[in-house]
């Protein structure tokens, strides 16, 4: 462990080795051995980051918009200079290919560009009252400290996207990335921001190893401090959060993971369909909460579109994620890879057809695309996270608006067709936070407000994020006395 290069905790501006010297190995999902070492944090280190962030939250608030955005530009520049080097670190860490570990880069200098703007919003209004003379306004207001808990898919524009919503708002954070993607997910956004110049304390993050999250959740929800949990995951751990949040009164962000349809109408360009089917369901080997989960088409243009539509699945190259060729990487761990066989392997015991794929080498599962899929079988109803796709043929519009809407995700969806007015009809009535026409479900910006409804959380993305963030007080004030009943 020695040998490897070593990653610690960044708390209040300093690099801090766990109590006692523990540490976690990190490893590489497609060659299967350690690339790195790292702390492993627990409830020491978390009770430190805590009251760091709390310490230096009144200066933070307190920092004038144009000395955060100053910060925020300088970050943005040091991402670009270092663009290549954390796409490969993406690439090792987490199996993203290069294209998407590119990609990724490319939307946290958007996200950097548009969150030094969103200092400039207007922080309150003034609002009409009843009470003749008198001045009535409500005004935001940072919580304190924000607890950001980031995942390890899409990991490093997710880890970023979790601080810079709080920090615009004049929050401090306090980040606990994941222990398959410490680095991407967190350390070496600690990293960039002590080159900025980020005042100690504002960020600060405590990676943990496996099994460690428990004991730093606890100190997260015991402090009095700690005002808001911001969660990048899944449903099941966004229960459990939630329901501590609810009995300690913290306020809850939660960003969740979707079971996101694609309908495609029988008017559609079946060559654009298919393209979009095939980026959407397997980009990053399926492992992106917006990933096309199903394609519901109408009964017209199945057997055209799944033939096409099975054969460019087919030539997709699997392998090496630092190949720049390779579109399907690996999964992130073993137990990742099981799960998803585990569920083909189901759907097919319950009379599913797989197309193309099921089978995998290694940790690369190849692109699979499943029919004739019972609606009771776990693929049918729960997020893979994998490069699994069901196509399932309905007879008209209203099948399909029936089917989009089965599961009890809501994050992301998305209608072909080659007259926009129809998609635009039919998108009010899919329960979606996002409801995409003529795209495919894998589809975003930084300025937009992206989120989920139902299972899929609450919360949103863009500038209305930062509200999310912020207290409203109501600040009343008249020019007279006034007069009361005793």
């Amino acid at each position: 462990m020695s040998q490897l290069p070593a990653y610690k905790a960044y708390i209040d501006g300093a690099w801090q080795s766990a109590r006692g010297g523990e540490e976690f190995k990190v490893f590489e999902p497609y060659l299967r051995k350690p690339f790195a070492s790292v702390s492993a944090c627990g409830g020491t280190e978390a009770r430190a980051a805590i009251a760091a962030a709390a310490r230096a939250f009144p200066s933070w608030a307190a920092v004038t918009p144009s000395e955060k955005a100053a910060l925020f530009r300088k970050t943005l520049e040091i991402v670009k200079r270092r663009r290549a080097e954390i796409a490969d670190l993406l690439a090792r860490e987490t199996g993203s290919s290069i294209s998407f570990a590119t990609f990724q880069q490319g939307m946290v200098i958007e996200h950097l560009d548009h969150a030094a703007s969103w200092l400039y919003r207007p922080k309150g209004e003034v609002l009409q009252s009843d009470v003749p003379g008198a001045y009535s306004m409500s005004i935001k207001r940072p919580l304190g400290v924000v607890a950001s808990f980031t995942p390890w898919n899409g990991a490093n524009i997710l880890a970023w996207r979790a601080v810079l919503s709080p920090l615009v708002g004049g929050n401090t954070v306090v980040v606990k990335p994941s222990e398959f993607a410490p680095i991407s997910a967190g350390l070496i956004i600690a990293e960039i921001a002590e080159e900025a110049g980020f005042p100690p304390g504002v960020i600060n993050v405590i990676p943990h190893g496996p099994g460690g999250a428990t004991e730093i959740a606890d100190e997260v929800f015991a402090s009095r401090d700690t005002r808001c949990i911001n969660l990048i995951g899944g449903v099941k751990t966004a229960r459990l959060l939630a329901e501590r949040a609810g009995k300690t009164l913290k306020r809850s962000v939660l960003e969740l993971g979707g079971y996101n349809p694609l309908i495609v109408l029988d008017d559609v360009d079946i060559d654009y369909a298919v393209r979009s089917a095939v980026f959407g369901s397997f980009f990053h080997q399926g492992q992106v909460c917006m990933n096309t989960r199903k394609v519901i088409i109408q009964r017209k243009i199945y057997s055209e579109f799944l033939a096409k539509f099975i054969e460019r699945t087919q030539t997709l190259r699997c392998g090496d994620p630092q190949d720049p060729k390779t579109v399907i990487g690996p999964l992130i761990t073993p137990a990742a890879v099981q799960k998803v066989h585990e569920a083909v392997q189901e759907a097919a015991s319950m009379g599913a057809v797989i197309r193309t794929g099921g089978k995998f080498e290694g940790q690369v599962y190849e692109p699979t695309i499943l029919t004739e899929v019972s609606h009771s079988s776990r693929v049918s109803n729960e997020e893979t996270f994998g490069p699994v796709v069901i196509v399932e043929p309905v007879d008209t519009e209203e099948d399909a608006i029936t089917a989009a809407n089965r599961v009890s995700y809501g994050l992301v969806s998305s209608i072909l067709t080659s007259n926009s007015y129809r998609g635009l009809e039919l998108a009010p009535r899919i329960q979606c936070g996002v409801v995409n026409v003529n795209s495919s479900t894998m589809n975003a910006e930084s300025h937009v407000p992206m989120g989920g409804v139902r299972d899929s959380g609450w919360g949103r993305t863009g500038p209305d994020s930062v509200d999310d963030f912020m207290d409203v007080i109501w600040v009343n004030a008249r020019s007279d006395q006034g007069q009361y009943p005793f």
